[in-house]
């Protein structure tokens, strides 16, 4: 089979909320599923095993679920999807609120939030499985849900090595130099046929991740 047949699999854009040594932590996750309509209301996430909230989770059993919308500014994604949370505080420069149980959940353009309570969890190899029962949530909720396919088409954003929906970056080249220019922190390369790299100005930052252009390296 060929692996690429999967991306007709429906993804969403979430930010999973957790707490971990006493501070609140998320990650960006794509695998969100709601299992149950019953009472309670039940869902599955997916997170990789290595991760700082997949730990987190397996310890505390709690998180949230904020939902992405269509208006969230790609530096958001970038800041909680594609940078580690284990040496980092990556709701830094983000807006957002912590619960009382200490899981935060995010402001930024978000649809709607959950609170949830692991039920069981599953190894299944490179990756966690929990089911979770809802245990508070938005009443109402805004905007258009981000689906997976939005991120990638519309806002050309990249998923982490690892993820269930990584793609490779093409090799793609700044064409007055033959050399392309990656970001070191999501891996995004530049492209742009009708302007170098070097013809950029000093305040371009990157269009996922918002990072300057000094966290750009060369790669022949």
């Amino acid at each position: 089979m060929n692996p690429a047949v999967l991306s007709n699999l429906s993804y969403g854009m979430y930010v999973i909320g957790t707490k971990k040594d006493g501070r609140p932590n998320a990650c960006v996750a794509t695998s969100v599923v709601q299992i149950s309509s019953g009472n309670p209301e039940k869902v599955l996430i997916a997170l990789t095993k290595d991760t700082t909230s997949c730990a987190a989770i397996c310890e505390n059993k709690i998180f949230t679920i904020s939902v992405l919308s269509t208006d969230t500014p790609a530096s958001v994604i970038g800041a909680l999807g594609l940078v580690s949370g284990k040496n980092t505080d990556k709701l830094k420069n983000i807006r957002h609120k912590v619960l009382l149980e200490g899981v935060p959940v995010v402001k930024e353009n978000t649809c709607c939030w959950f609170l949830c309570h692991v039920l069981q969890s599953m190894d299944v190899g490179q990756e966690m499985v929990f089911a979770a029962e809802i245990l508070a949530g938005s009443d109402t909720a805004m905007g258009t849900p981000m689906t997976y396919e939005y991120y990638r088409q519309k806002m050309h954003g990249l998923s982490p090595v690892g993820s269930p929906t990584y793609i490779p970056p093409e090799k793609t080249f700044d064409k007055s130099s033959g050399e392309s220019f990656v970001c070191s922190v999501c891996g995004y390369v530049y492209s742009d046929p009708n302007f170098s790299f070097e013809e950029l100005r000093e305040n371009w930052t990157c269009p996922v991740c918002k990072m300057p252009k000094k966290a750009f390296v060369r790669r022949t």
